[in-house]
């Protein structure tokens, strides 16, 4: 028990950001309308911040609802990154 509270931040950093690089992945197929792997290593992140921030297919309803589950997932990750910074 001691263990777990000792090192709960890095719990919750673990769990919450493990399934980050799916949804990544996900969100910039989506983004850069691909299949291919390849797009999960590239360098590209402008058109990607750009569909985050904005709305850069207003009519697509996959990416609406993918860019609000994948902006409110960062906003989480967010507030445990400043609550981190808070109580440390």
């Amino acid at each position: 028990m001691t263990f777990i509270i000792n090192n709960i931040w890095f719990i919750l950093f673990a769990a919450w950001g493990l399934p980050m690089s799916i949804y990544r992945s996900k969100f910039r197929k989506i983004v850069y309308e691909t299949d291919s792997w390849v797009i999960n290593i590239k360098p590209v992140f402008l058109k990607e911040i750009k569909a985050l921030a904005g709305n850069t297919y207003p009519d697509n309803y996959s990416y609406l609802k993918f860019r609000n589950f994948y902006r409110f997932y960062l906003g989480v990750y967010s507030v445990l990154f400043v609550l981190y910074l808070y109580l440390k």
